[in-house]
């Protein structure tokens, strides 16, 4: 009889760290026994919620904030992109978009049972392919390619009452406590938090496994 194990995601699909921890978690989740059967379901996180529809530009706030050249900040993400399979160039996209849109078509997404792939590829969409994920039609498009129907699917990220839902929910989070992102809780026990090494993953998935 499969096991089922249940892991709770926490991300943002401008957050590089994001991109890098997701990753791996796929990774160590690709790695396991065909008896264990998992389920992913990804919860909205705002890594800046003041940021405006039309974005901000990223190495200009990262160097008002931190007078620094952001390239220096970008390296090291950058480079454990790259010991993750993912070539990241951050200078290529130079704007970082208010996701509630993303976020909404995304926890739509999850009687779909592709919640997580959905996210997946709106972040690849972001950091890989330089898209402008705040823009409808580039949502819907992904969207498309994820079962959606394009008119349901620019509907969805037009709502107000979901788009309302998905707000309290990123702020529901915020107040439990998660303070960044990536975060990751395993059956509902354990608790994960950043872009951690390979062997972190595929030890907290091991632990959760041998109780459930």
């Amino acid at each position: 009889m499969a096991k089922l194990l249940k892991i709770d995601v926490f991300t943002d699909v401008v957050c590089p760290w994001c991109l890098v921890g997701s990753a791996r978690l796929d990774q160590a989740i690709a790695a396991l026994p065909d008896d264990v059967e998992v389920e992913v379901t990804n919860h909205p996180f705002y890594l800046d919620p003041t940021v405006p529809p039309e974005g901000v530009d990223v190495g200009q706030m990262l160097q008002e904030k931190y007078g620094r050249d952001p390239k220096e900040m970008w390296a090291r993400v950058e480079g454990e992109a790259k010991k993750a399979g993912i070539d990241l160039d951050l200078s290529q996209q130079p704007r970082m978009f208010n996701t509630a849109k993303a976020h909404t078509i995304t926890r739509l997404s999850k009687p779909n049972g592709n919640q997580h792939e959905l996210a997946n590829a709106i972040a690849d969409a972001y950091f890989l392919e330089h898209r402008q994920i705040n823009d409808d039609n580039v949502l819907a498009d992904i969207a498309v390619q994820y079962g959606w129907d394009r008119g349901d699917a620019l509907d969805a990220i037009n709502d107000e009452n979901e788009l309302s839902i998905t707000a309290q929910l990123a702020t529901s989070a915020a107040q439990q406590g998660i303070r960044g992102v990536p975060f990751f809780v395993f059956g509902e026990k354990y608790a994960l938090s950043g872009a951690q090494p390979d062997e972190v993953f595929a030890q907290a998935l091991e632990k959760t496994i041998s109780e459930l």
